[in-house]
């Protein structure tokens, strides 16, 4: 399975729902970046996806967006092939 990279902050119900999706696709482990307990990880955040919110999520080398991003993957059968990518 594909190497997955969130940016979120603690209390945001897109990040919540992000994680709940993965989950339920069978992702076992994410790499959570918490950008509210670390504002420079923001920055970086920033500077690799050119967007400011959260979640911002990384699958493999591809960068998905926030949560939107994802469910439209998953609506359009192009997550599970994303996820079973080797990175």
């Amino acid at each position: 399975m594909a190497r997955v990279v969130m940016y979120l902050t603690e209390f945001c119900p897109y990040c919540e729902r992000a994680e709940q999706l993965l989950h339920e696709k069978g992702v076992a482990a994410i790499e959570r970046i918490r950008v509210d307990l670390h504002p420079e990880r923001r920055g970086e955040m920033m500077d690799k996806s050119g967007r400011r919110t959260v979640p911002q999520i990384w699958i493999g080398p591809h960068h998905v967006g926030g949560y939107d991003d994802l469910a439209a993957l998953e609506r359009a059968g192009q997550l599970d092939p994303l996820l079973a990518a080797s990175d």
